[in-house]
């Protein structure tokens, strides 16, 4: 009597460091249309969507996914804090560019009612605010996922230097198209594709997050200056560590005794 083969069941990470070097090493040199296009033909990034804050560069990152595969899931945080414009704009380009698969995640009420009833967490920690409006949410839409799409680039700001198309995090593939894209060549590709802009672009919002913690970016200063200005914060936590409330919101606390919010 042959004996019956055991169940597995992998709980090991969707992939690893060496899978994110072998598809850098693959891809070196190949343009992002023509890489999104096999690697989707392919199915080989298992379970996928793109995450997209509908900022001011963000049709370029989202026309790329929409010539390819416009089944692929696009992912949209809502913190509850976001300009008319930005919600405004994210219809227009679901629309204009044919997505199917539309997903808006938002804070989890609960953790506002504890943590931020008033709405005002943002005007004295940031990073607390970040992580309960931004970064729980979109952990918990990319649940399931396998790979996810990233609208990063490195000429944003002095953090953001040296992203490699392909990395690991958290057993995820994170997918960088844009990482060595200039502005020059976002510009290029908005024209020549004919792709609507943010409402708030041309009023010197270069880089759009949240209402009460975007301003406008003066002539000369990094295109991310207007993000938290005055506060030593330079991500929401998402792509990076810099957010100490990110995996359990740490040190929660109320408002400090005589400090009122900034605004």
């Amino acid at each position: 009597m042959a004996s019956r083969a055991r169940d597995i069941i992998d709980t090991g990470p969707s992939f690893v460091q060496a899978d994110a070097d072998a598809l850098n090493a693959r891809f070196a040199g190949v343009d992002v249309q023509t890489m999104l296009a096999q690697l989707f033909a392919e199915g080989s990034l298992g379970r996928l969507a793109v995450v997209s804050s509908f900022g001011t560069e963000s049709a370029v990152l989202l026309d790329l996914v929409a010539k390819a595969d416009r089944t692929v899931p696009v992912i949209f945080v809502d913190t509850e804090k976001m300009f008319p414009e930005t919600l405004d704009y994210r219809d227009t380009l679901i629309a204009r560019l044919g997505f199917t698969d539309s997903r808006v995640v938002r804070p989890d009420p609960a953790a506002l009612q504890t943590k931020d009833e008033a709405g005002l967490r943002w005007g004295w920690d940031p990073d607390g605010c970040c992580a309960i409006r931004k970064v729980e949410p979109l952990a918990r839409a990319k649940n399931g996922l396998d790979a996810w799409i990233s609208g990063r680039k490195a000429f944003q700001s002095s953090t953001r230097q040296n992203l490699p198309r392909f990395e690991i995090e958290d057993g995820r593939l994170k997918i960088n198209p844009l990482g060595d894209w200039t502005k020059a060549d976002l510009d290029a590709w908005f024209a020549a594709n004919d792709l609507p802009r943010h409402p708030l672009e041309g009023q010197g919002y270069l880089s759009v997050g949240c209402e009460p913690c975007t301003s406008p970016v003066a002539d000369g200063e990094d295109p991310r200056a207007g993000r938290w200005r005055g506060w030593n914060k330079t991500e929401c936590g998402i792509h990076s560590s810099n957010n100490p409330a990110a995996t359990g919101l740490e040190g929660e606390g109320d408002l400090p005794p005589g400090y009122e919010p900034a605004f």
